[in-house]
């Protein structure tokens, strides 16, 4: 792989990990597209680490409030009274709702990992739908701070679904929180931070299974440290830009490039340009590996 395809897919990662657009389904078809194949272990591996950038992003972004999460969170397991205080409460409700993607992820790995690219269309059309529905449908008044264990559950299980490669893990995150009746700015926060833990935790399983297949590649470990930074560097600038965006904006645009992406790689998919199935992807840095 060439630094320029590096960089290129490092971009393609942090532009769409956060956006509700899944950023398995262009990394993986625009690295088709740029001549890498999935039955390359080192492009899965790749693509797997890339990953890792953007995972960074989300942490160091969030810094501040993670860390008040933390240190509330374990100071109210210390006195025994784990919901005592509204950042207590957000902290455990957010471990609570990373729990349906952890269980999902272990138990239908291999199965999911042998979806292939007609699935990818499917669900980019379909959870494009949905996120139009809920646009339509929300209420757009909650805020984070109002998350209570049901939503937690609830938007874990929409993070469980985004196991599905194109479904998107903040597209099926936002879209279950506006159904929930949260405004589009708290949808996507609570998102960020629900992020955190499995992706941080399913990245760090998955890295030890993937190193090895570049460890004797001196060219594909330059071209992954490049396209990792270019993915965390990028990133911190994608969610600030989507935090300003769903402040005044609807998810229209979202919607919009959904469904052109879906029927781009259904059209890709009949002219026999892109396979229906190359093999497995990528091991995702998250057990909802499929933003």
């Amino acid at each position: 792989m060439s630094i320029l395809v590096a960089v290129v897919l490092g971009v393609i990662q942090a532009a769409t990990e956060f956006l509700p657009v899944s950023s398995t389904a262009h990394l993986l078809v625009f690295g088709e597209l740029l001549g890498q194949s999935l039955s390359d272990e080192r492009f899965r591996a790749f693509a797997t680490i890339i990953q890792m950038g953007t995972t960074v992003a989300v942490v160091v972004y969030f810094r501040r409030e993670i860390g008040e999460l933390l240190v509330a969170g374990l100071g109210s397991l210390r006195r025994r009274r784990p919901l005592e205080t509204p950042a207590s409460r957000l902290g455990w409700f957010i471990l609570l709702g990373t729990v349906p993607a952890a269980v999902a992820g272990k138990a239908l790995e291999r199965h999911i990992e042998a979806l292939g690219n007609a699935v990818i269309a499917f669900s980019l059309v379909a959870w494009g739908l949905l996120l139009l529905a809920a646009e339509r449908l929300a209420r757009h008044e909650r805020r984070v701070a109002d998350v209570a264990a049901r939503d937690a559950v609830a938007i874990g299980v929409g993070q469980a679904l985004a196991l599905v490669p194109g479904t998107s893990r903040s597209g099926a995150t936002i879209t279950t929180a506006m159904l929930l009746g949260f405004r589009r700015e708290d949808a996507a926060r609570f998102s960020f931070l629900l992020s955190v833990p499995i992706t941080l935790g399913a990245g760090l399983y998955k890295l030890g299974k993937v190193m090895p297949a570049i460890a004797g590649a001196p060219g594909w470990q330059v071209a992954t440290a490049v396209g990792t930074a270019v993915s965390f560097a990028f990133g911190l600038g994608v969610i600030a830009w989507l935090l300003r965006w769903m402040r005044t904006r609807t998810t229209h645009l979202f919607v919009a490039w959904r469904i052109a992406a879906g029927l781009a790689i259904a059209l890709l998919l009949w002219r026999g340009i892109l396979p229906a199935d190359d093999g497995p992807p990528p091991a995702r840095a998250s057990a909802s590996a499929r933003p």
